[in-house]
């Protein structure tokens, strides 16, 4: 991608931006000009970024706050009706303002409008306005009004008034002018730095606070440069919901419709904040434990499964109805957990001590189960030489690393025992598989997912293990300039407990920044479904 121009109103703010930037002026006429001057020399592609100061009109923001634009608008003024004559998107600009909080500043985002020559502060209570039109020229002595509200001078605050119902956020006098230069084929980005916005702000104040934030900006400004540029996007499938996932999500929903909100569920259902905030807005209560839930109450039991203890608890609670939303392939490792030791097997049980699938697995047998996570770990067991010993696992686990812990196992207990049917689920088999079939074709791949889900995390780790860079993602809002520096082929996948509404994200936050093509890699195709539990059928 070629080098980053920055279009500046004036010398002042060029000297804060840094090398590269380039005075257009201010209004219409001169900033037009300047644009045709430069256009001839600018290469195609070529990341074009406006900053400047602004007046607000959103009554929150404060001196010094940047707004990034997502929408420029270009506005006249027909007896103190805004006309917005051209709008100007802008998609990245949700990525680029995440970079620059990450960097310490205060950020909005929002529509920026462009009216003209715009008072760098307003007017001391009582003067009278600048007479003229919508584009009458600036007093550069002007302050703000004892009420603390941009007034632009010439522009009528009837104007402001309707700008900011329209829901601009600032307004300046040259963003629209200068973003003609970047056309159909520059990437385009508006950063301005609020200059006023209280009475208790002098201009000398709020103009120290805009410059000294507008001076902070460019290393934002040169990583979203870097990352702007073409690239495919290959899409991963299996990816995203398995059946598991699908039918704790379903029984949560089903269950609001038929016994009505509040039904109370106990941990997270799945692991992921999305559709935890989207059950939650419907009705939905999660809570830790179940001390927490009043005596007549639904409740509902998460997919990952729990403790026996857990479920004479629920039993036992006046008036609950209690509907199990455990996975059942969890169920499975449960109920293989119970029978061997009900035949006096000692249980090697591979998995994570932290996750909650795990504790309920080994509150199924705990004076006979022992956990290990790693083939070093296999080493310092000290297991009854007379009794038989078996091995479960986690149902979430990276195929590779575990079958690494089996080895282990077999080597040290020749005798030992598993499954008859391999306990990491399908969907985790299934979504590993795909990312190792993308990996070494991609520059890096995204895993969208939340940082608690144990199948997410695991496809990261797959991916690095292929020799990929990868990175984990909530959504489209996590995502760092910085990783797609360089990066023209992207892997996109999702944990199966995330909604494949947050890759469609990721893709159009990844099309802010150039064209991209998309394309999916299939490996295999799933039909699992599971029925529901009876109460909620």
């Amino acid at each position: 991608m070629a080098e980053l121009l920055v279009l500046v109103p004036d010398p002042a703010r060029a000297a804060v931006v840094g090398p590269g930037a380039v005075v257009t002026g201010t209004g219409a006429a001169a900033v037009g000009r300047a644009v045709a001057a430069l256009r001839p020399s600018v290469a195609p592609g070529t990341p074009v970024a406006v900053a400047g100061p602004a007046e607000r009109l959103d009554r929150a923001l404060q001196p010094g706050q940047l707004v990034v634009a997502n929408e420029v608008w270009a506005v006249r003024s027909d007896d103190d009706v805004p006309v917005v004559e051209q709008v100007r998107r802008l998609p990245s600009a949700t990525l680029l303002a995440a970079e620059l909080r990450r960097d310490g500043h205060r950020v909005a985002v929002g529509p920026v409008a462009t009216v003209g020559p715009v008072a760098t502060s307003g007017s001391v209570a009582g003067d009278p306005p600048s007479a003229g039109g919508g584009f009458a020229a600036a007093d550069p002595d002007a302050r703000f009004d004892g009420g603390g509200e941009p007034d632009v001078a010439g522009t009528s605050p009837a104007l402001l008034a309707a700008l900011a119902a329209r829901g601009a956020v600032a307004v300046d006098r040259d963003s629209a002018w200068a973003a003609a230069l970047a056309g159909d084929d520059r990437p385009l980005a508006v950063v301005r730095s609020i200059e006023g916005a209280a009475a208790t702000w002098s201009r000398r104040d709020g103009a120290t606070a805009a410059e000294t934030a507008m001076g902070g900006i460019r290393g934002a400004l040169d990583r979203w440069a870097r990352a702007c540029r073409a690239r495919q996007v290959v899409l991963a499938a299996p990816r995203s919901f398995c059946a598991g996932v699908e039918r704790a999500i379903e029984i949560v929903e089903r269950a609001l419709e038929r016994f009505g909100a509040p039904v109370y569920v106990r941990r997270q259902i799945v692991h992921n904040a999305h559709v935890v905030g989207r059950l939650a807005a419907m009705g939905a209560v999660f809570v830790e434990e179940l001390d927490e839930v009043p005596d007549g109450a639904t409740v509902v039991l998460a997919a990952h499964g729990v403790a026996p203890e857990v479920k004479a608890e629920a039993a036992g609670r006046a008036g609950f109805t209690v509907i199990d939303a455990t996975c059942p392939l969890v169920a499975k490792v449960h109920h293989e957990a119970k029978r061997y030791a009900a035949r006096g097997y000692d249980i090697v049980l591979i998995g994570h001590a932290d996750h909650e699938e795990i504790v309920g697995t080994l509150g199924e047998a705990p004076d006979r189960t022992h956990l290990v996570a790693s083939p070093a770990e296999v080493d310092g067991l000290s297991l009854d030489g007379d009794a038989p010993i078996a091995y479960l696992t986690q149902t979430t686990l990276a195929t590779d690393e575990t079958a690494e812990v089996i080895g282990a196992l077999r080597r040290r207990f020749p005798e030992i025992v598993g499954p008859n049917a391999d306990d990491i689920c399908y969907a985790t088999q299934n979504r590993q598989d795909a990312v190792r079939a993308i990996a070494r074709a991609c520059d890096l791949i995204l895993v969208v997912g939340s940082a608690n889900s144990s199948n997410t995390a695991r496809l990261v780790e797959v991916a690095r293990r292929e020799g990929c860079r990868a990175e984990l993602v909530e959504d489209a809002g996590q995502l760092r300039l910085s990783w797609l520096v360089g990066a023209r082929t992207v892997g996109l996948t999702a944990g199966a407990s995330a909604p494949e509404s947050l890759v469609a994200e990721v893709v159009q936050a990844l099309s802010s920044l150039g064209p991209v093509e998309v394309a999916e890699h299939r490996t295999t195709t799933e039909t699992v479904r599971f029925a529901l539990p009876l109460q909620v059928r």
